[in-house]
Parts: C-alpha cells; structure tokens; sequence
C-alpha cells in the first residue's frame, strides 16, 4: 500500500494566513509551509482514494505526481473520497473536485446527511453516496479494504443541534494482497480499549498530533477550551499508550499552529507534506 501525505496541518494550515502567533511567525521565518489534513492512498499504484479533502485539495492533488490525470482527457487515478468528519477542513475541498465526471463520498450516514455541499455538488457531477458502516469492511478498488471505527460524536459548528453519534471516525485500510494495514485517526479525542484493539496490528499510523500538551491551548493562544473539549488528546498522552504498540511505525499529523512541533526538530515522528509511506 502507498500512503501519500498530502496536508499535515489542522485546520487554517501552518501559517495561517491571518496569524501572527508565535508559531505562524516561526513557521513564516522558517519557510515552512504545511497544507490542511489529508492523505491518499492506493494499493495498486493506479487507483488511489483521497482520506479527507482539504480547502487545500487542488495544490495537494497537483503536487501529487500519482495523482496527474490521464491517458484520457479527463481520465484521473482518483477513485473516491473517504471523510472522518463532516468538518470544513476536511471537507470544504470537495466544491474543488466539482469537475469530476463521477465523485463517489464514503462517510457515516450521519456525515452524509449533514453535509450542506451535497445538493450543490450533485449539479455538477455524477455523486455517488456511500455509507461507511463502522465495523464493516468495504472493498475498494485496488486490492484495498476500509473499515471505519468512531471515535468521537463533536458535531461541527455549522450542524450544531443536528443528531447523531458518529460524526467522528478512525479508518483502518488493509491491502489485501499483502496483509499491509494503515490506520488512520487524526481526529481522536479519546483513547478507548476499542480504538486500541483497532490499532493493534497495524504497519503505519497516522494519528492525532493537533496538540502537545493539555495546556497548550491555554499557554499559547488564550483560549479556555482543553484539547479534549475540542476533539483532540495530546500527543503526550498517547505516548503511553503506544507502549503496546511497538510494532507499529506512528507518525502525528493534523498539527495545529501553537504545536511546537509544527516548525523545527521534533522528538517524534511527525508527518512532512508530500511524504510517502508504505506498508
């Protein structure tokens, strides 16, 4: 399987463009430059699907030498796009593939019916809706499967009273022709005995790396929401918890713009844009 990083940053990237903070000014200084959340992925090199889609999506696709559309004029390698949330930093990228002639969305059924560019998109391709029922496998093209876990039930701000419990997902894709597996859960704000058991066994993951500390919001933003109240555990206390896990390569994406980690040496691994990855 081939994991194409193409955004490591949460949401607004790093820098965000209205920012002066510390870590925009720092990451301005340094030339760094990371697009909001999302990888592709692929398991035979042809057909590749996009986790998430970013505000970012068409510089992250163009970037992407495995994403160039062709032989035929509009022939491209994109099979489809699987969401975790129904956020606009994961989401707001699909009004950019409007051009596509078919566009087929996995998501819950929640993240489906909640997304408002539904109806716009359905006007200008062919919208394919498919439900991703957690726990289940779902084949896709390319020898992969998926099978989604929730994680989390944070409604975004645009749907706030709307109904559900699986607003938030991990994905865990397995290629079936050489037992690699990826997970992917950059949106995790609690670590539970069934996410552990979802892990488990896995080659590479990508996991939720938003912030370091639990009172990193409050020290370098001002802010009074905890990372947990904002849908995301610290880095530094998943740590323990991948102890049990030592056979697995993880790195930490989804960095926001008061993560120290974002801009400089970091004492973990942390995913680059344009990265690739195989398992």
């Amino acid at each position: 399987m081939r994991i194409r990083v193409l955004g490591s940053a949460a949401g607004g990237g790093c820098p965000q463009w209205n920012c002066a903070c510390d870590g925009c000014g720092a990451a301005r200084d340094a030339g760094v430059d990371r697009t909001q959340d999302g990888v592709a992925v692929s398991g035979d090199g042809s057909a590749w699907y996009l986790l998430n889609a970013s505000p970012d999506i068409r510089a992250q696709v163009l970037a992407a030498e495995e994403l160039r559309p062709g032989p035929g004029r509009r022939d491209t390698p994109i099979r489809g796009v699987l969401l975790t949330t129904a956020e606009i930093d994961h989401t707001a990228g699909l009004l950019a593939l409007r051009e596509a002639e078919t566009l087929t969305l996995y998501a819950t059924g929640t993240v489906l019916g909640a997304l408002p560019i539904v109806p716009i998109l359905s006007r200008y391709t062919d919208l394919r809706l498919r439900v991703l029922p957690a726990g289940e496998p779902v084949p896709l093209e390319g020898g992969l499967t998926v099978r989604a876990a929730v994680v989390g039930a944070k409604v975004p701000r645009y749907a706030e009273g709307a109904e559900g419990e699986d607003w938030v997902c991990a994905l865990r894709l397995r290629d079936e022709r050489t037992g690699g597996v990826f997970v992917y859960a950059t949106c995790l704000p609690q670590w539970t005995e069934e996410f552990d058991e979802f892990l488990r066994g896995a080659d590479v993951a990508l996991l939720d790396g938003t912030f370091w500390t639990e009172d990193e919001p409050a020290l370098r933003a001002g802010l009074t929401r905890t990372p947990r109240q904002m849908g995301h555990l610290p880095i530094t206390d998943v740590l323990p918890q991948l102890q049990r896990h030592a056979g697995t390569r993880v790195l930490f994406g989804h960095l926001n713009n008061t993560n120290p980690l974002a801009v400089g040496e970091a004492p973990v691994e942390v995913a680059r844009d344009g990265q690739l990855l195989r398992c």
